[in-house]
């Protein structure tokens, strides 16, 4: 039987993709993209001729029967985000969901996410931690930031540059202005950077310096 794949994609460097990885997009009938233009860059340094499909936030709801569908008539297909692995803090749960639910295999390859070496170069405590991903950017952010407030366990957390030092100056207002936290942005590329430092301490050095690229933000949990 056909079933959906699940494809992590380089978050930088183009050379951390497993050979399995490339082996499957490369014999797929239909590779899945958030981005078309975007994954045409991967597969093209790849020498991958698989037909490209656009599949993302605004047009899931609407193609996943379609999807499911012709999978279930043979064509075998996988699914990519722009960087790391599908599902996380991206499109990809509704179409396994929906697999699942018809009977249809899903395999998901080991591979690229952000959110582990981020952890792991934080210095922080990492033997248990929880992943929120993106906060809210209006409705139930303060909710969910007095929430963690609590929260004993290290935190990681996706942001974007342009929204990166008010959500500093916000979890210095739940958390406390000298709770220990790690900025990393860029992993993998020319440019990685990893800044340590209080809450305060960080928002303070992006104010002067405009970030750029992909963000993780670790945040020490509370002391017990």
């Amino acid at each position: 039987m056909s079933r959906l794949f699940l494809v992590p994609t380089p978050i930088g460097n183009l050379k951390d993709i497993t050979y399995r990885a490339v082996e499957i997009l490369a014999t797929v009938d239909i590779i899945l993209a958030e981005d078309t233009r975007h994954a045409s860059k991967l597969l093209k340094h790849y020498n991958i001729r698989s037909v490209l499909q656009s599949h993302h936030m605004f047009n899931e709801h609407k193609s996943v029967e379609s999807i499911c569908n012709r999978i279930l008539s043979g064509t075998t297909t996988a699914l990519i985000s722009d960087a790391g692995t599908p599902g996380i803090s991206d499109p990809g749960f509704l179409l396994v969901r929906t697999c699942l639910e018809k009977g249809i295999p899903v395999e998901t390859l080991p591979g690229p996410t952000a959110l582990i070496p981020a952890l792991v170069n934080s210095g922080l405590p990492c033997e248990r931690f929880c992943f929120e991903g993106f906060l809210p950017h209006k409705k139930g952010r303060k909710k969910r930031l007095t929430d963690l407030e609590s929260e004993t366990r290290t935190m990681v957390f996706y942001e974007s540059p342009f929204r990166l030092v008010r959500t500093l100056d916000d979890m210095a207002s739940h958390f406390d202005h000298d709770r220990e936290a790690c900025v990393s942005r860029e992993l993998s590329k020319v440019f990685e950077e990893n800044m340590r430092g209080s809450l305060s301490y960080l928002s303070e050095h992006y104010k002067k310096t405009a970030p750029k690229g992909e963000i993780v933000i670790i945040v020490a949990g509370k002391k017990e």
